[in-house]
């Protein structure tokens, strides 16, 4: 039996009586999206998709994301797509919350359930359907692949969340967890996601700052994040995006698990741009 549960829901308007002021932030170093904002009439739709809407949590963007786009992907019974990705350089993630999916990646088809994880390399070949009479919702993060001379491309991984044991952290006496679906030293892979398992009372003890951006969608349970000079709280459903170098810590504020999908790059040299004098 599957062990964990995921927020996935979305939905159509609030009451008119209902209050304008709300948690979204939109700066220059971090965005917070709340569950209330996935509104049916914010969602969008892709090319040859059937039956699908997507939510654009991130997108490259001056003064946003820089290095990948997530969507949160509502799928009917019967819909999905046979050419899904529109572009060969693009690698990918499926993080499944809801439904089930039947996936078929390089002519090799898979049933895909709650929990599941799925990489998808660049240039491979997928399509995919949503299995049953359930809508499926999930996660496509989307990421331009950076090749590194002499290292091969990564292969394609299916796996489940509720599969992986988690890699506790040190000096956290187990509160604060990993749970990783591509090690770590693997240098094919030049972005990671994966999945933080914090619990009640767990703390991140310091403001991290570093060259990695985040995309962060809160599976379960409830938060507190510092995002460079402000606190904010945050629940299952709710989305972040974090700039390279926004100082970051949180703790688990409610009384189960606070776990969250998290979305980082990594592995790969800066890219530099040369200015006129070199």
């Amino acid at each position: 039996m599957p062990r964990h549960k995921y927020f996935p829901t979305v939905g159509g308007l609030p009451p008119q009586s209902q209050l304008l002021s709300g948690r979204a932030v939109f700066r220059d170093t971090h965005a917070v999206i709340p569950k209330g904002v996935l509104s049916y009439i914010t969602a969008s739709r892709l090319p040859h998709w059937n039956q699908t809407l997507a939510w654009v949590l991130a997108r490259p963007l001056s003064g946003f994301a820089e290095t990948f786009s997530q969507y949160l992907m509502e799928v009917q019974p019967g819909g999905g797509s046979d050419t899904p990705e529109p572009e060969a350089s693009a690698e990918g993630v499926l993080f499944l919350m809801e439904g089930e999916l039947d996936l078929t990646i390089e002519g090799k088809k898979h049933r895909i359930v709650p929990g599941g994880y799925v990489f998808l390399p660049p240039g491979c070949s997928w399509a995919l359907r949503v299995h049953g009479q359930v809508p499926a919702r999930f996660h496509w993060i989307r990421k331009r692949y950076e090749a590194a001379e002499g290292i091969d491309l990564p292969e394609v991984i299916v796996s489940n969340d509720n599969d992986v044991e988690p890699e506790v952290m040190p000096d956290t006496d187990g509160k604060w967890s990993t749970t990783r679906f591509v090690h770590w030293s693997d240098m094919r892979h030049d972005m990671h996601v994966t999945i933080v398992n914090m619990e009640p009372g767990a703390v991140i003890p310091f403001l991290e700052t570093h060259v990695m951006e985040h995309g962060l969608y809160v599976l379960e349970g409830k938060g507190v994040y510092r995002l460079n000079d402000e606190w904010v709280e945050v629940e299952a459903g709710d989305f972040m995006w974090l700039r390279a170098f926004c100082p970051q810590g949180c703790y688990a504020s409610g009384p189960a698990t606070f776990r969250y999908l998290l979305y980082k790059d990594m592995n790969r040299h800066p890219q530099l741009s040369l200015g006129s004098g070199l």
